[in-house]
């Protein structure tokens, strides 16, 4: 009765099964030492190893010459499946690559403009267009818990400190500017020091300012008057350029208003905060290709905003 250890698989030399596959499909130790270019008594040696493992005689030499036998002839036609899926595999690779399905979960900062991020999303969608992606909007404190508790694969935002136990890739610096409205007092006026703007009465985004903003504005006696408050920028800029107070807010998400005459900047561009974003990842999260195959589409320079 035929024995071969239940640990085969664990500790058997992958080398012999090519080696043997070799010699099977040459019709001989002879022929597969010349096509491959090595010498006879290597090859020998090698076919003796995989008998001993296997407990049983692969090959023999008959009256009609090299002859496999039956258990020979069951190895070789293993052999010949086992060098079929590895000469498939750099196609089946690419066809992964091709066919990638599932879910990307993205949290990123209210109102972010980020051209460099956009683009990377639809070159990712051109290429996976069977991946679904969902985007919610979220305060910078909450991404890294979300991404601890696994809850979703990439966060956007800026970061008060960087944690040990996340991943923190640069994306862009965010500038952000204080803005009036057409109906404010100071419309078409700026200044020079941002103190100026102390006894004005603001609008707040709340959760959603970074720590850098709001150091900003303690700084300089700014927002000690709440005349509005909303951690949604959308609605914050709304009520800006409603009148009811100057507001903080993302240089490129106000650009397009300031440009239509809506909003009016009120503080000199050098002396404006400006924060970091980062794309912000768990490197222990269960690996996820699509989510793999993102951020190298994001990794790709392509301008600084």
């Amino acid at each position: 009765m035929l024995r071969v250890s239940p640990n085969f698989s664990r500790n058997v030399d992958w080398n012999l099964l090519k080696t043997f596959h070799e010699i099977a499909e040459a019709g001989g130790v002879s022929r597969a030492g010349r096509a491959l270019r090595r010498k006879q008594p290597a090859l020998s040696l090698a076919l003796k190893r995989l008998e001993a493992e296997l407990g049983v005689t692969l090959c023999r030499r008959g009256p009609r010459g090299f002859e496999l036998t039956d258990e020979g002839m069951l190895v070789a036609e293993t052999c010949r499946s086992l060098n079929s899926l590895v000469r498939n595999v750099p196609k089946r690779l690419g066809n992964l690559t091709e066919e990638v399905r599932g879910r990307i979960s993205i949290q990123v900062i209210s109102s972010l403009v980020c051209e460099r991020f956009d683009a990377a999303i639809s070159r990712f969608h051109g290429r996976h267009p069977k991946v679904e992606i969902l985007i919610d909007i979220t305060t910078w404190d909450s991404v890294a818990a979300a991404l601890l508790r696994d809850e979703i694969d990439i966060g956007v935002a800026s970061a008060q400190t960087l944690r040990s136990d996340l991943t923190y890739d640069f994306l862009f610096d965010e500038a952000h500017g204080a803005y009036c409205g057409q109906s404010h007092p100071l419309y078409g006026k700026t200044f020079d020091d941002p103190s100026a703007l102390a006894g004005q009465a603001f609008v707040l985004t709340g959760a959603d300012e970074p720590d850098e903003l709001t150091a900003y504005r303690t700084r300089h006696g700014l927002g000690l008057e709440v005349a509005g408050l909303s951690e949604h920028l959308d609605e914050a800029k709304r009520l800006t350029m409603l009148g009811v107070g100057i507001c903080f807010l993302p240089e490129a998400f106000a650009a397009p208003d300031v440009e239509a005459g809506r909003l009016s900047p009120l503080l000199r561009h050098e002396d404006q905060p400006c924060m970091p974003v980062f794309v912000i990842t768990n490197p222990r999260a269960p690996g996820k290709l699509a989510r793999q195959l993102l951020l190298a589409e994001i990794a790709v320079p392509g301008g600084t905003k």
